[in-house]
C-alpha cells in the first residue's frame, strides 16, 4: 500500500488481510480436529485452506496423515507425492508414500519410492531398513513367478512359503501367496491340497478369480464336475 495507495489497492489488501485472518482461523481448527483425532472434520478444513495455500507442503503432509487415518491411503499418496515435490529432499514423505505401498501388497512401486529416499539420504536408518525388506520380498515374488514359468512347481511353492515367513504381518501377502501356492498345486495335480488352500483364499476373498479358476482345476481332477 505505501508503494501504491490507492482505492483499489485498499480495498484488495483489506480483502487479503481478512482472507488470510479466516486461513489461520481454519488452521488452527483443522490442528485442534486433528489433535482430537476427528481426521474427517479436519480433512474438511484442510480441503479449505488447499483450495487458496495450494503449495504448502506442511499442510498437504497433515491432510496425508488423516487420509492415513481414515483409511483413504491412495488419497494420502497423491497428497504425499505433492509434498515430495514441493519440498526439496523430503526423505520423509517418500519413505511413508513406500510404506503406504508396501502395507497394500504393492511391493514393486514400494521398492521404487523408498530407493528415492535413499537417493536423496544413503544413511536414512527407516528407509533403509525398509529397502531392506522389500528388496528381499520383491526378491522371492520375483524368483517364484519365474519358477512358476518354467513349470518348476516345487520350487515356486517354497519360495511363496518363504514370502510368507519374510511378512507375516502383512496380510495381503499371505492371502497371495496362498493363491499362488494354490495355482502351483492345481497344476502340479496336487487336487485335494489345493482345493483346500484355494477355499482359505476364497473364504478372505470371495471373488479371487484366480483362486477360483484354480479350484474349478482342482475339482475337474477330482471329476466333482458340479462343484
Amino acid at each position: 500500500l505505501k508503494s501504491n495507495p490507492s482505492n483499489n489497492e485498499e480495498k484488495e489488501a483489506q480483502t487479503q488481510l481478512t482472507k488470510s485472518d479466516e486461513l489461520q482461523r481454519l488452521h488452527s481448527q483443522a490442528l485442534s480436529a486433528y489433535q482430537q483425532e476427528d481426521y474427517g472434520a479436519a480433512i474438511s478444513l484442510l480441503d479449505e485452506i488447499l483450495a487458496v495455500c495450494v503449495w504448502d507442503a506442511e499442510l498437504r503432509e497433515l491432510r496425508a496423515e488423516c487420509y492415513i487415518k481414515e483409511g483413504e491411503p491412495s488419497k494420502a499418496i497423491s497428497d504425499l507425492k505433492a509434498a515430495a515435490k514441493l519440498k526439496n529432499d523430503n526423505t520423509e514423505a517418500f519413505y511413508k508414500i513406500s510404506k503406504i505401498y508396501y502395507q497394500l501388497g504393492d511391493h514393486e512401486l514400494s521398492l521404487s519410492e523408498v530407493r528415492e529416499c535413499l537417493k536423496l539420504d544413503q544413511d536414512h536408518k527407516q528407509c533403509f531398513s525398509l529397502y531392506k525388506q522389500v528388496k528381499k520380498l520383491n526378491k522371492q515374488i520375483e524368483s517364484a513367478e519365474e519358477f512358476i514359468r518354467e513349470g518348476r512347481y516345487e520350487d515356486a511353492i517354497s519360495k511363496y512359503e518363504s514370502v510368507m515367513k519374510t511378512e507375516p504381518d502383512v496380510p495381503v501377502y499371505s492371502t497371495r501367496a496362498k493363491e499362488r501356492i494354490c495355482h502351483c498345486l492345481s497344476k502340479n495335480q496336487q487336487a485335494t491340497e489345493a482345493i483346500k488352500l484355494c477355499s482359505e483364499v476364497l473364504q478372505l476373498e470371495p471373488t479371487n478369480v484366480n483362486a477360483l479358476k484354480d479350484r474349478a482345476e482342482a475339482y475337474l481332477l477330482e471329476d466333482m464336475y458340479e462343484e
